[in-house]
């Protein structure tokens, strides 16, 4: 497994390897002693998929706070996907930055996104699903989000994002300014 790293500190894009013969292929995705080394030592409590039939749906930006906040391993399992990783840890030199990755089942990448991160989508091609491994159980109490479209951490998304696919709870969410402190970053 090769395990890529971005300018934000935290997200990492882990990219499997491939055994290709004329049958197709074999590919471990996930080995917990590997992710534990490279990534973050963890334990996953619940694995969630998510079907968007449309291309150009937009889910998120979502995070869920402490007690129950979430670190979330994502992959596409069909279709294809825009995956963003919005960095929320107050103080941190790259709060309000994101990196994003294409997801595809092709490619069988996956992106990693730590506590303290929000997560966000949009799809490129119909009928796309989503997989995702959580570190926490979900909590609606502890359930927030960010505006998908906020001009301070300004997504670059596809031309093929399509407002109208947002949720009600996304077309409310609060402003990149007007959320609390809900993260910190380690050591501060």
């Amino acid at each position: 497994m090769e395990f890529r790293k971005f300018d934000l500190e935290g997200p990492l894009e882990i990219i499997p390897r491939k055994s290709e013969d004329e049958r197709g292929y074999f590919s471990e995705v996930f080995r917990l002693s590997t992710f534990a080394e490279r990534a973050a030592p963890t334990t996953f409590v619940q694995d969630n998929q998510s079907l968007s039939i449309r291309a150009g749906t937009i889910r998120g930006i979502h995070f869920q706070s402490h007690p129950e906040a979430q670190g979330k391993l994502v992959r596409c399992l069909s279709g294809r996907l825009v995956d963003v990783a919005v960095d929320l840890r107050h103080e941190s030199p790259t709060f309000g930055k994101y990196v994003s990755v294409v997801l595809s089942p092709d490619e069988t990448n996956q992106l990693w996104i730590p506590v303290g991160f929000g997560h966000a989508f949009c799809t490129l091609e119909p009928d796309s699903v989503i997989s995702y491994r959580v570190t926490s159980y979900y909590s609606p109490e502890h359930d927030k989000g960010v505006a998908w479209n906020d001009p301070d951490i300004a997504i670059d998304w596809p031309a093929i994002a399509d407002p109208t696919t947002l949720s009600a709870k996304d077309r409310k969410q609060p402003s990149l300014a007007e959320l609390p402190a809900y993260f910190a970053v380690k050591g501060a």
